[in-house]
């Protein structure tokens, strides 16, 4: 069958996107998706082997969505402003793709390289804004990973809705920034005190 014109794997990503993010993920299916694009289920094979491949896809994009994002976000900036700037885009990203996002957490096989590669890609992001304080490869590698324990845990608990209290939660998100902001200032301080007990 020969592919409709116009119709290409951005176009179907675009559209998934959207139906994943106001519908949720799990009423993505290919004949959902191919009434929405006003189109026969068999012509989403012509670029997408199947539902399974269509989610891997998906995953891939989002990241791909996200490290743009927090690229753009970053760039000209450093240490505590790239930090908060990494941490609203996050959300906002979050929170503009719901879906998309929950897609992104939902890939199929781990193990896949181009999901992998992309995966890398944005945590490299992270590991650039944080080399910026010096603070040694190891702890800046562990405040990778609380700054990411951070961002997806509060994400994702605002995504289903675990905060009950009636607090702002804008207001708990910058909270919680500035303490890991806290945290890596007194990292620091630990590390010069080492340094002048050695000396």
């Amino acid at each position: 069958m020969t592919p409709r014109p116009g119709l290409d794997l951005d176009t179907i990503l675009q559209a998934t996107t959207k139906m994943a993010d106001t519908q949720g993920i799990d009423e993505v299916t290919l004949a959902s998706l191919a009434k929405t694009l006003n189109i026969r289920p068999p012509s989403l094979y012509n670029h997408i082997n199947g539902l399974p491949a269509l989610r891997k896809k998906l995953a891939v994009y989002g990241y791909e969505q996200l490290h743009k994002v927090l690229i753009r976000a970053t760039v000209g900036r450093s240490k505590d402003n790239a930090v908060r700037a990494l941490g609203e885009a996050y959300m906002v990203f979050v929170r503009n793709h719901p879906g998309l996002y929950e897609a992104m957490l939902r890939s199929p096989d781990p193990e896949d390289l181009e999901l992998r590669s992309i995966q890398n890609e944005t945590v490299d992001t992270v590991i650039q804004v944080l080399n910026e304080y010096d603070l040694g490869e190891d702890q800046t590698i562990h405040a990778t990973r609380g700054l990411r324990s951070i961002l997806h845990g509060f994400a994702s608990l605002e995504q289903k809705r675990g905060f009950g209290l009636p607090l702002d939660l804008d207001i708990s998100f910058h909270t919680l920034i500035d303490i890991f902001l806290t945290g890596i200032d007194a990292i620091k301080q630990e590390s010069k005190k080492s340094e002048y007990l050695r000396d």
